[in-house]
Order: structure tokens, then C-alpha cells, then sequence
């Protein structure tokens, strides 16, 4: 089963709290988990931003919506209850408790115009509804891929040289080669037997990498990567990066999986996705900082 939207917790949340006289947040979590027999990886699965499990987001959004609609209150911190209200509601024997049920109460369409809904806010790529944190997920993320492809639309247009040098200054970034100075004399110098530079695997130079950068269309095959850790061999190295603008074939991957040797491949994607990572070629349009109630802040001794 997956993990069931917030308006599909709303009516069994609402049930549970009926039989108790106040229930802890973490018991209301536990037992809907059991109620909706998700498996300990379901409960696990985190949302995008890490920052929290997306079953306890989605249960924390259903119980905010009962809340604000007056069917739930709070007696003391961190515990719920029902209200008189919220007893009516369940006397008449819902199917389903969801938004447009809460709208016929006043005090959730108050809340509804304050938030200043958009038309289809709680619906993530038109299908199920989606708590405010996914939809901010999922937009950031539409945003992220657009940066992608521009980044990547960029980097083809650049030449040769530069690419060896964008190379560099996002390797530098991730915290190779000491200093863009010392790192550009390594990268770009050589080019010899299939080697376009080498990079010191730390700042105190204990180990190099070999890199292999290919501002290409079509995808990088097999006999490419053959070559590389041809050359690899030819210099005794045991390490590699392959850079491509472009992608890998799956033959080239599963080649690559077998190999003793350490070779990672970073295709046009993961490129992009590094730079942006890491603040390479890239700069902050704007910033959004989420704050949350502090709890401590208002307790009393």
C-alpha cells in the first residue's frame, strides 16, 4: 500500500481520538501507521528535503486541517482531543472527511482566505492532493530541472577550453585539487593517451585522479570508456573520472560495475546537478527560509 494523501487520513484520525479522552502526536502517528499497514520503509521514506518522514508531514497536515476546522483541539502540548464538534461530525457517519468537507465550517474558510488558496493548490500534477511541503518539493524541483537544461545548453555552446576549465573550477568546488591554481596546471595540460588531466584526490595530494572530459551529443559507449581505463593502466592509476555533457550507454555502465578499478561516470545530468550543488556557474535568484512555531519558546514552568 502507499502512503495514503492527508485527506485520506483525516476521517481515521478523527475515529481514532474519538475512543480516547487525549492522545500523544507520536501515538496518533503509530497508530495510523498500523491503521494503513505501511511497512517500516513507507514510514521511513522521507520528503524531499530530508527533513522529515512524508507519512508524519502528511498526518501533521490532516490533524492542522481538523484543527483549524474546530472538530480537533489541543489540551496541552504535543497531545490532541475531539471536540463536541468533531463528536457532531462523526454521528453523522462520513464517508469522507476532506477540504471541501471542512469548508461548510466557518472557521476553515477563514483559514482557506487567509492562506489565499490558488485554483488546484492541493493537487500535485493534477492527481492527488499534496501537503503545502510536497508542493513546494515538487515545484523546486520542476525549477531545478529547468536550471538543468540550461546549464547544460550553456555548456555545449562553450568551447573546448572552457569546458576543461569549468571542469576544473567545479572539481575545485567539491574539494579536489587544493586550489583552482595549482588544479588548472594539472587539468587540461596533458592530454596524452586518453588522459585529459590529473587532479589530486585531496588538498594534501596523497592520491591523483585521472579525468576524462568529452563535451559530446551522443552517448558515451563502452569502447570510450575501454580506452580510459586503458590509459589508466598505462600510468599505473586506479581512479577516474569520466565527464561527458552527454550520456552513458548501458553497456558502458555495467562495464564500468565490474571493474576493480574505481571509475565514476558523471553524464550531462549529474553535471549540471553538481554545479548547481555546489554553486558552480550558477548564482541564488532568491531565497525562501521555512520557520515553524518554537515550541520551547512559549512553555511554562
Amino acid at each position: 500500500m502507499s502512503i495514503p494523501k492527508y485527506e485520506e487520513i483525516m476521517l481515521p484520525l478523527l475515529q481514532y481520538i474519538e475512543s480516547e479522552r487525549e492522545c500523544s502526536v507520536r501515538e496518533i502517528v503509530d497508530r495510523l501507521a498500523g491503521h494503513f499497514k505501511l511497512t517500516e520503509e513507507e514510514q521511513r521514506e522521507l520528503l524531499p528535503s530530508g527533513q522529515q518522514p512524508i507519512f508524519e508531514n502528511r498526518v501533521g497536515w490532516a490533524r492542522t486541517y481538523l484543527k483549524k476546522a474546530g472538530l480537533l483541539e489541543s489540551p496541552r502540548r504535543g497531545f490532541l482531543r475531539i471536540t463536541d464538534r468533531g463528536r457532531v461530525v462523526l454521528e453523522r457517519k462520513p464517508d469522507r472527511i476532506d477540504c471541501d468537507f471542512l469548508m461548510q465550517f466557518p472557521e476553515f474558510q477563514e483559514f482557506r482566505v487567509r492562506r489565499t488558496p490558488q485554483r488546484g493548490e492541493d493537487k500535485l500534477e493534477g492527481k492527488e492532493a499534496a501537503t503545502p511541503e510536497e508542493q513546494l518539493a515538487h515545484a523546486y524541483e520542476q525549477l531545478k530541472q529547468n536550471l538543468v537544461g540550461e546549464l547544460l545548453e550553456q555548456i555545449r555552446k562553450c568551447s573546448p577550453t572552457f569546458f576543461e576549465k569549468l571542469v576544473v573550477r567545479l572539481l575545485v568546488a567539491m574539494g579536489y585539487g587544493g586550489t583552482f591554481a595549482d588544479a588548472a596546471k594539472a587539468v587540461g595540460g596533458s592530454h596524452d593517451e586518453g588522459i585529459d588531466g590529473i587532479i589530486k584526490e585531496d588538498r594534501l595530494g596523497f592520491d591523483v585522479v585521472y579525468i576524462q572530459a568529452k563535451r559530446w551529443d551522443g552517448a558515451v559507449g563502452r569502447p570510450e570508456i575501454q580506452k580510459f581505463v586503458g590509459a589508466l593502466k598505462g600510468h599505473r592509476a586506479r581512479k577516474g573520472v569520466f565527464i561527458t555533457t552527454s550520456t552513458f550507454t548501458k553497456e558502458a555502465e555495467d562495464y564500468v560495475s565490474r571493474l576493480d578499478d574505481k571509475i565514476v561516470l558523471i553524464d550531462g545530468q549529474r553535471l549540471a546537478e553538481l554545479m548547481i550543488e555546489h554553486d558552480c556557474g550558477v548564482s541564488t535568484a532568491m531565497t525562501y527560509r521555512l520557520k515553524k512555531v518554537d515550541a520551547d519558546f512559549f512553555g511554562e514552568e
